[in-house]
């Protein structure tokens, strides 16, 4: 029986794959337990709806995220913090102070898991850090830390 998976299901497939299975299978688990629906012309019109409204949002996320890499790179980003001997910092730079940073002077909301730390930011000085804005989309920017 051919089947549509409405959820990721282990060792079958991911959402919206069209796959073949044992009709005892379809039923008393599958469709039973929602993670799938039968294949049909109208379940299959549905999927295909379903599919181009997704790829439509993937595209506006990808054009997003590219817009978002421009205006971050762009600008810099200052920190303050106490520093001791030689520049070396009471702590580090988290990149929960980076999101926040970021959303104070761009007013961009960066989940503090898109930010991506090469190296700990214990140091005065210019530091890189990536930000993941999309699967496709990293954006490079530098923290500038000074003396507080």
């Amino acid at each position: 029986m051919k089947v549509i998976l409405l959820k990721d299901v282990k060792n079958q497939g991911k959402k919206d794959d069209v796959i073949e299975v044992s009709d005892g299978y379809a039923i008393n688990f599958l469709i039973k337990k929602g993670l799938a629906v039968k294949y049909t012309e109208k379940s299959k019109e549905l999927l295909e709806k379903e599919m181009l409204i997704k790829e439509k949002e993937e595209a506006k996320e990808l054009k997003e995220a590219k817009e978002y890499k421009k205006i971050l790179e762009k600008d810099s980003f200052v920190i303050k913090m106490k520093s001791g001997v030689e520049g070396k910092l009471f702590g580090t730079v988290s990149t929960k102070q980076i999101a926040n940073l970021i959303k104070e002077k761009l007013e961009l909301n960066i989940d503090k898991k898109q930010i991506k730390i090469i190296s700990p930011i214990d140091t005065l000085g210019t530091h890189k850090v990536i930000i993941n804005l999309h699967k496709e989309v990293e954006a490079n920017i530098k923290i500038d830390v000074k003396e507080e």
